[in-house]
């Protein structure tokens, strides 16, 4: 498959100085292959969105590189930039906001293919932008050229921002919350247009998304990574990750989804937190940020040193809890501090 790898190394995104900095994403790093899937799952103020305006080129990270085909985009020269702002582009979450009021369809989607050069012609433009209108289901085409934004509804505004992205022939589509603004009864057919995209175009995706029963439909063949509080605490295939997740907060994730049966939802054993409260970012807690509301919590153990990404390592499938990584017999990664501590609250405890 054609495409080039783009890779977040060690990103972070600080805000603020001092004792009032705020890390909104702390130490990231994952890479999303050609044509691949990728879904961002966590709670609202968790970093998602900020961690795709990164790889986007909207933010540059604080800390750490955003890398396009092994290439640092912070020092690529103009020609290779201009390489990747087509080819990483992005759809907005808010369909109301992201399109210009005073513009119609046309307008909106002829500004980039005018930028950069790809018709040549009138007749050639309107060709194109028929074919992209068709392409995100918007049919006739010619029913809607003329639109301005506030004529159309909100899932018909939020195809207009994904035909906008399609423009430029990317190769990523960063998509935050593609369709958290719309109407309940029209997100499937959202989720089923971009997939088959995806499908037809080889585009890879940075979805991004609260919801974790959207991540497993969207990313059932590609990957899921959950976020807590600016860092990962679980990566790794959506299949895997939904039958056997590790971190307790991704098991709590999946313990709330509904199932399709009544019967099994209601008997379904739901992990309950210690407290439902979030940390704050202007004051973090000590150890795993988790521990406080971590149903798992244990003394010493979760509150001394912050868990690596890759505190637990299962072939591609990783995660940030000392306590998964002793249970799954991965103790040696646990740093030496926490062992002991850990070790001395248990004795003290027995």
């Amino acid at each position: 498959m054609s495409g080039t790898p783009i890779e977040l190394e060690h990103a972070s995104r600080f805000y603020g100085s001092g004792s009032q900095q705020v890390r909104a994403v702390d130490d990231v790093s994952f890479t999303i292959e050609p044509g691949e899937t990728l879904c961002l799952v966590g709670e609202s103020g968790c970093g998602k969105s900020t961690t795709g305006r990164m790889m986007a080129g909207l933010l540059e990270p604080s800390e750490g590189r955003v890398l396009y085909g092994g290439k640092d985009v912070g020092k690529l020269p103009q020609e290779e930039k201009k390489r990747f702002r087509r080819a990483v582009q992005i759809i907005h979450q808010d369909p109301y906001a992201s399109l210009n009021p005073i513009r119609n369809v046309t307008q909106i989607l002829s500004a980039p293919l005018r930028r950069h050069k790809l018709t040549k012609s009138r007749s050639e433009l309107g060709t194109k932008l028929r074919e992209l209108l068709e392409t995100v289901g918007l049919t006739p085409p010619e029913e809607f050229l003329r639109k301005h934004p506030h004529e159309l509804s909100g899932g018909q505004r939020q195809r207009v921002s994904v035909a906008r992205a399609l423009t430029v022939n990317p190769e990523v589509i960063v998509a935050d919350e593609p369709v958290s603004m719309v109407d309940v009864s029209l997100r499937i057919g959202l989720l089923n247009m971009l997939l088959k995209l995806q499908q037809d175009l080889g585009v890879a995706f940075l979805f991004i998304t609260h919801d974790l029963a959207v991540a497993k439909h969207f990313s059932w063949e590609g990957r899921i990574g959950v976020m807590y509080l600016g860092r990962m605490v679980e990566l790794g295939s959506t299949q895997r990750l939904v039958r056997e997740p590790v971190h307790p907060y991704t098991r709590a994730l999946i313990s709330a989804l509904p199932e399709a049966d009544p019967e099994l939802t209601r008997h379904k054993e739901r992990l309950r937190l210690r407290s439902p409260d979030i940390p704050s970012l202007l004051n973090l807690p000590a150890g795993c940020p988790f521990h406080p509301r971590c149903p798992k919590y244990e003394e010493g153990l979760c509150d001394t040193d912050r868990p690596a990404e890759d505190a637990v390592a299962l072939d591609g499938h990783l995660a940030a809890c000392y306590v998964a990584a002793r249970e799954l017999g991965q103790g040696d990664r646990i740093p030496e501090s926490s062992r002991t501590a850990g070790a001395e609250a248990r004795r003290r405890t027995a």
